[in-house]
């Protein structure tokens, strides 16, 4: 393995993808060190301290900042991430199933496709400039830092808020470029690389955390951080990535037949081929959709609760919804991801389409004539593994609740053993690979997951 690591960088093409890619990555990291110019500093550090002990505000802006690459309490200049991108894309993704003008752009390939580009990038302007009017007037307000406004008192006013949500807006579209050149000049997908730079930025805090712990508790059964409870999770940590790695890359392959030719005296087509579907057909989207969607009760019984005070019907509302805590948020979130998949499975998978084409091309299932017969049968197919896809999302999803509540109480740890995170990261890691292998294929090198001869 490590002579096929030397070989990468010996071809000079790929060798100067993957430094640009780590240098923009660099770049991306560095911008959450630089705040707004009007933040109290002070305010941040001890906000972010009280988020480590079990504030469920500050847990939820963790959870949302993993899926969008951002920090939303600190008031960075890359404070929303690249959330506003996310949102504008996948509402012009749905957009397009439903609007037909947007439909008839995907289907002019390559110049439709920067058409629409486009208009996802004013798109993403507009939802940054709203999300980061109101992420800093909530800064100021102290609602995300527990009462404590993180604004000086003497730039706390209309002007400087909106000063501060055009630098934050400047912040993220330079994002989404740095997401451009790595598609274009780096190597693997911008976007997911810099959420995934994003999750992994966390490593060092929760190391550095257990480590301080082991110094001080040694093994103590009872304690929150002990070596025998880090051995249970890196064991438990392996166990979930060998599972993830086997259902992301896991498929169903269908038997197709493609028809014979005959031409003059030579017989030709015939051939027995496989049509692949995959298992987690919607990848990660429905936990993303669903963790967003549980967002929007919890904010309104919390703020409810806080305004009525003295409530303890709102109260115990808006517990029942913090991520996390208790078994209405659980099955709510279970339920939402089965919902999730199968939309998501039906907007991106179209059967017809695919029956269609298998008849175009002269091939054909097994047992099933082509057109509405293939149609259904293919339909059917999915709606069965999609139920496996989205039993293994409900169950990656629940993880780290439950490593939380009975490892450790630390939620910042338990992320990086399920949840979106965890998926992400395994995601990217193989489309990398796959894209390094296809650079070193081309020039007649083996590939990083080739087994040696």
């Amino acid at each position: 393995m490590l002579s096929k690591l030397l070989t990468v960088f010996r071809v000079p093409e790929l060798r100067r993808k993957i430094i640009l890619t780590i240098i923009l990555l660099g770049v991306y990291r560095l911008g959450f060190h630089i705040t707004l110019p009007f933040m109290n500093h002070a305010e941040i550090k001890t906000a972010v301290e009280k988020g480590t002990d079990g504030n469920n505000l500050q847990n939820i802006l963790q959870v949302v900042s993993i899926f969008s690459a951002s920090e939303l309490q600190n008031g960075s200049i890359f404070g929303l991430g690249i959330m506003p991108y996310i949102t504008a894309s996948i509402v012009f993704q749905l957009l397009g199933t439903v609007y037909p003008p947007l439909e008839a752009l995907q289907k002019e390939g390559e110049s439709g496709r920067r058409r629409i580009n486009e208009y996802t990038r004013y798109a993403t302007v507009l939802v940054c400039l709203l999300q980061s009017f109101f992420l800093i007037r909530s800064l100021a307000a102290g609602t995300l830092s527990g009462g404590t406004g993180l604004v000086l008192p003497y730039y706390n006013s209309l002007w400087w808020h909106l000063v501060g949500a055009l630098i934050m807006t400047a912040g993220t579209v330079f994002l989404m470029w740095i997401g451009e050149q790595i598609d274009a000049y780096g190597i693997g997908n911008g976007i997911s690389l810099l959420i995934m730079a994003g999750i992994l930025a966390r490593l060092p805090s929760v190391a550095y955390t257990w480590g301080q712990g082991i110094a001080t508790n040694g093994v103590d059964i009872g304690s929150q951080y002990g070596i025998e409870k880090l051995i249970l999770m890196a064991f438990l940590f392996v166990s979930v990535i060998v599972v993830v790695v086997f259902i992301t890359q896991g498929q169903r392959k269908i038997p197709i037949q493609s028809a014979k030719h005959v031409r003059g005296r030579r017989v030709m087509g015939g051939n027995r081929q496989w049509l692949p579907l995959r298992v987690n057909q919607s990848g990660v989207m429905p936990i993303i959709f669903s963790s967003s969607l549980l967002l929007v009760p919890f904010f309104i019984f919390n703020q409810l609760s806080m305004a009525f005070q003295g409530n303890s019907t709102l109260g115990a509302l808006a517990s029942a919804f913090s991520p996390g805590q208790g078994f209405v948020y659980n099955l709510m979130f279970v339920m939402l991801i089965y919902f999730f998949c199968y939309f998501w499975t039906a907007v991106t998978f179209n059967p017809k389409d695919m029956a269609e084409n298998l008849k175009d091309n002269g091939s054909f299932i097994p047992g099933y004539r082509p057109g509405g017969r293939t149609a259904a049968y293919l339909e059917s197919v999915m709606m069965r593994i999609t139920y496996i896809g989205a039993a293994f999302l409900a169950i990656i999803a629940v993880i780290p609740t439950v490593i939380s509540n009975t490892l450790t109480g630390d939620p910042a740890t338990a992320q990086f053993f399920g949840g979106t995170g965890l998926l992400i990261m395994v995601s990217v890691a193989l489309d990398l690979v796959q894209k390094i292998d296809s650079h070193l294929i081309m020039r007649n090198y083996p590939g990083l997951l080739d087994s040696e001869k």
